[in-house]
């Protein structure tokens, strides 16, 4: 029995691979960038700390909502530039053209990114760990963020682990009010995400070109391609975890999961009890009034 003429979904799968196969031969950056209106002056700030150059245009779709349906001055920091000494200056001009297409600013931590950025160095080099805040520390007193972008604390992969610690111990240490920290997943899911965030499909195509724009790392491995089925994924976990268990999904198409919480000067504070959905249609800046 051919299962194409009794599977009603057949089709739908083969959609699936032939969509992706042909985006195979799409280019991989080199395309021009938008014109992007310069933020105002004292727009807001949000501080996006990138464990590696392509972490800003797969997880950042947040701050994207913010700099264009708000105004919003969005600035990625280059903690590292990623393992290979050989790729480091590759890798910037690759982020500097990222960042370049969606309208963020960028700034690198050091010539060639920081080392070594990982939790279990914070316990057995305390010295150069506090070097290592003291630099992430100056940008959040430069920019006086109203929102700070960084991994969750069990996002897998050793160097967004150590990101998080990172920015955490900088915060205790900077000269620094009030902010919103926004913590984002990719390697590893969080088990209490508290905030879903839509996107149209015009947000995520725009998230996928900057990613090719990182043209070294998606030559290894295409991820570009599969950052919308991802985000629909996003769409069925965060229906129970943000929206509570056995509740329906939000008729939305795309979404990340983050966990939103204010840093009130000393510690992390909730926003809210339970989960929020943030729809396309509705003002991303609302989350953080």
């Amino acid at each position: 029995m051919n299962p194409s003429v009794t599977n009603p979904y057949s089709h739908l799968v083969a959609e699936f691979s032939r969509i992706v196969t042909e985006g195979r031969s799409l280019p991989l950056g080199g395309f021009p960038a938008p014109t992007h209106p310069a933020p105002a002056v004292g727009a807001p700030v949000a501080l996006f700390f990138a464990p590696h150059p392509d972490d800003e245009t797969i997880t950042g779709g947040l701050a994207l909502r913010l700099l264009r349906e708000n105004g919003w001055r969005v600035v990625d920091i280059a903690v590292t530039l990623g393992s290979k000494p050989e790729r480091k200056e590759e890798r910037w001009q690759e982020l500097r053209n990222a960042c370049q297409y969606l309208g963020f600013a960028v700034e690198r931590t050091a010539p060639g990114g920081l080392e070594a950025v990982r939790p279990e160095n914070r316990e057995r080099e305390p010295q150069a760990w506090a070097e290592k805040v003291q630099v992430a520390a100056a940008f959040l007193e430069k920019y006086q963020p109203k929102a700070v972008f960084c991994p969750h604390e069990l996002d897998v992969h050793s160097a967004h682990i150590g990101t998080h610690f990172l920015v955490m111990d900088a915060l205790r240490v900077a000269k620094l009010g009030s902010c919103f920290l926004v913590e984002t997943e990719f390697w590893g899911q969080m088990s209490k995400p508290n905030l879903m965030v839509e996107y149209t499909a015009g947000d995520v195509a725009d998230l996928v070109a900057a990613t090719s724009f990182h043209r070294g790392e998606v030559q290894r491995n295409p991820y570009q391609l599969l950052i919308p089925a991802w985000m629909q994924d996003n769409v069925r976990r965060g229906a129970e975890l943000v929206g509570g268990a056995g509740k329906g999904a939000p008729a939305f198409m795309f979404a990340q999961l983050y966990r939103l919480r204010r840093w009130n000067g000393r510690q992390l504070e909730n926003c809210w009890e339970g989960g929020r959905n943030l729809a396309a249609g509705t003002n991303a800046a609302s989350l953080f009034s």
